[in-house]
């Protein structure tokens, strides 16, 4: 076990034997710090709510939103490292979506639903959530390194009840397996709103340009489940999410698949854009976002953790 992997199994068995004020307070502190020094990741939070919020809005009220910000992504991390020790009517008082009885319909209807969802809120919570409600959820999980923090957020989620496919690696390709779990009638979580395959499809989202993975729209297309777009945000004392549609699908006739893909893609750029605008604060991107911006200005793309992630 590498000293990564012990940072994870401390981080996992502190934060869940502690009372959670204690550990909020530390979280927060924690928060505070990482603004006050402005490291990369920091820099980059601060450059992509600039283009959420656009030019106009004075510096001093960007770098409060930075701050608010970075205290939900350590909010977000609290809570995903004390969800294991919540029982299911926990969870389930935890969090709440708006449009539920949407998903309910689908899977009491055997379609299945694909839902797009941006880094955002508390999306290891919603997932929790529909589990404990018992519908059947599959999602895909980036393979982290090393291998053994990998395993501990496969267990980790496995054990709140979904089914994690492994973005590659795996003894089918993810994109099949999900094909066969909508088709059963499972809700289909993903991340969307970052590609890291360099094969996402370009989109135009808050005024710039920008790649978004190809496999929400590919998968509705490819079975005819609804597809949603989710915002996720936080209020004081639940995790919050939304669905908007399901969105319309392009029509067969409209053009080969691949511009029924682009097309669709932008839709839900837009669904995510405009959920992101409304809780600017709630969205955990700290990595490079737009494909203007410079790697030596935005820092790298560190790795982040995800219980829905992309597929391709």
């Amino acid at each position: 076990m590498n000293l990564t992997e012990l940072g994870y199994v401390a981080g996992w068995r502190l934060v869940r034997a502690l009372p959670r004020p204690v550990v909020a307070a530390a979280f927060r502190v924690g928060a505070d710090s990482a603004h006050r020094k402005g490291g990369g990741g920091t820099a980059r939070l601060r450059a992509n709510l600039r283009r959420v919020v656009g030019p106009d809005l004075p510096e001093a009220e960007l770098d409060a939103l930075v701050r608010r910000g970075l205290r939900s992504y350590a909010r977000y991390w609290m809570e995903a490292f004390r969800l294991p020790a919540l029982n299911r009517r926990q969870i389930l008082a935890g969090f709440r979506l708006d449009g539920q009885e949407k998903l309910a319909a689908d899977v009491a209807a055997g379609r299945g639903a694909v839902v797009a969802l941006p880094h955002a809120g508390n999306w290891d919570a919603a997932g929790a959530w529909v589990a404990a409600t018992g519908w059947p959820i599959t999602t895909v999980a980036e393979r982290l390194r090393p291998e053994g923090v990998y395993e501990r957020f496969l267990a980790f989620r496995q054990g709140l009840g979904m089914e994690i496919l492994p973005t590659h690696g795996g003894e089918r390709p993810a994109f099949d397996v999900l094909v066969d779990r909508l088709r059963a009638g499972a809700v289909v979580p993903l991340l969307a709103d970052r590609d890291l395959s360099a094969r996402g499809i370009e989109v135009e989202f808050f005024g710039g340009r920008t790649r978004m993975p190809a496999g929400p729209a590919l998968l509705a297309l490819r079975t005819g489940a609804p597809l949603y777009v989710a915002s996720l945000w936080y209020e004081p004392d639940t995790a919050c999410a939304a669905l908007e549609g399901p969105l319309e699908l392009p029509d067969p006739d409209s053009g080969p698949l691949d511009q029924r893909v682009r097309t669709l893609t932008q839709r839900i750029a837009d669904g995510l854009a405009a959920g992101i605008a409304r809780h600017p604060e709630d969205w955990h991107m700290l990595q490079r976002m737009w494909l203007d911006q410079r790697t030596a200005t935005d820092g790298g793309t560190a790795a982040q953790p995800s219980a829905a992630t992309r597929t391709s």
